[in-house]
């Protein structure tokens, strides 16, 4: 069976009418779980949102990490000072995985007679989230960490496992990327 969220978990055994037994530890864990995402998640779906450039592929991305998460909470909890960065740390490498497997290209046999009408995005054509979409996965990642989110360059290297100079580097890139792209755009912008 693939690890579920605790409210999903609960709620499917429910449903079935079994539930496996309660330990003490069990329900304070998945309680600390259950408020820990609670509090987190407005901020884990804007990163989301800015790593992947949709709000869609932004909650499959945090969904997929926090059903892992979830299953090994009481082990990351003893392990870790600051869970919300070991998320963020997993959010990125899980969409730099998911990016590298789907970049492939993939051959179809037939065309499709109807093309899928997709809703279009908000931002879509707001030229600062265009650039964003843009730039490689890791820059992407240290720009939303540290422009959006308000992490310092420490706090990024520790959420990325990466060291601060990569951090200095990545963002020197993103931001000469961003300003080549935008410059006409926000003409003596701070950008």
């Amino acid at each position: 069976m693939t690890a579920q969220l605790p409210a999903v978990r609960a709620a499917s055994e429910a449903q079935v009418g079994w539930s496996r037994p309660a330990r003490q530890g069990d329900m304070a864990t998945e309680d600390d779980f259950a408020e820990f995402v609670r509090v987190a998640l407005p901020g884990l779906m804007r990163y989301g949102h800015a790593l992947t450039g949709n709000p869609h592929d932004a909650a499959d991305l945090v969904q997929t990490v926090l059903e892992k998460v979830g299953a090994r909470w009481s082990k990351i909890r003893q392990q870790c000072d600051e869970p919300r960065a070991y998320v963020r740390k997993a959010m990125a490498n899980t969409h730099v995985s998911r990016w590298r497997r789907t970049r492939r290209e993939t051959l179809l046999a037939e065309f499709p007679d109807v093309p899928a009408a997709e809703a279009p995005d908000r931002l879509e054509n707001e030229p600062l989230w265009q650039a964003l979409r843009g730039l490689p996965p890791r820059q992407r990642a240290v720009v939303v960490l540290r422009y959006y989110e308000g992490l310092s360059e420490a706090e990024i290297a520790e959420t990325l496992g990466v060291s601060a100079g990569t951090v200095k580097s990545q963002a020197s890139k993103a931001l000469a990327s961003l300003r080549r792209k935008l410059g006409p755009v926000f003409e003596g912008g701070g950008v």
